[in-house]
């Protein structure tokens, strides 16, 4: 089964699954198309990717890709646990320049789903954490950008100093909305 929890951020939706345990470990369902659409949150992923992160302390993000090549991603945390953040861009959103966060493990389960126009990063919490994407949309690198995980137009509240963090995401330039 999948639930969906809404979020101060207007499409933005922690992901709630399922585990059916038993003697061999448990079975989790992380997509199911139908309980999608069944709450009005038109996705078809297009591609599956990976990112893992051998050290506590490694920071992605915060990205998303501008118009015409927008893309919508449901995250789950498969191994290790995570400190996932959204920031919504979108100007006619209630919630532009807002953040909010979930901590994703692969113990809870649980998903972030984050539609188009919203940044995403998360900085992780324990070594050797695994992060699934499902994404809806092409990557298109001429489109991929971000903004600083410490912009000061934002004010997230990180629970930690990154430790790793790529130039690329320590070089965003302020965000100019």
């Amino acid at each position: 089964m999948i639930n969906f929890v809404e979020t101060p951020i207007p499409g933005v939706h922690i992901v709630q699954t399922e585990k059916s345990v038993d003697a061999r470990g448990y079975f989790m369902r992380l997509f199911c198309q139908r309980r999608f659409s069944s709450h009005k949150i038109n996705f078809t992923p297009q591609q599956n990717s990976m990112s893992h992160n051998t050290s506590a302390g490694t920071l992605r993000g915060l990205h998303f890709q501008s118009n015409p090549a927008e893309e919508q991603k449901l995250i789950t945390c498969l191994r290790g646990k995570i400190y996932d953040v959204v920031v919504d861009l979108r100007k006619d959103s209630p919630a532009y320049k807002k953040w909010f966060c979930a901590e994703l493990s692969g113990e809870n389960g649980l998903g972030l789903f984050v539609p188009k126009g919203v940044a995403h990063g998360f900085i992780t919490l324990m070594d050797d954490t695994d992060v699934l994407y499902q994404i809806e949309g092409l990557y298109d690198p001429a489109r991929a950008v971000g903004i600083r995980w410490n912009d000061p137009a934002f004010g997230i509240k990180w629970p930690r100093q990154p430790t790793i963090i790529s130039d690329r995401d320590k070089e965003w330039p302020d965000y100019a909305g």
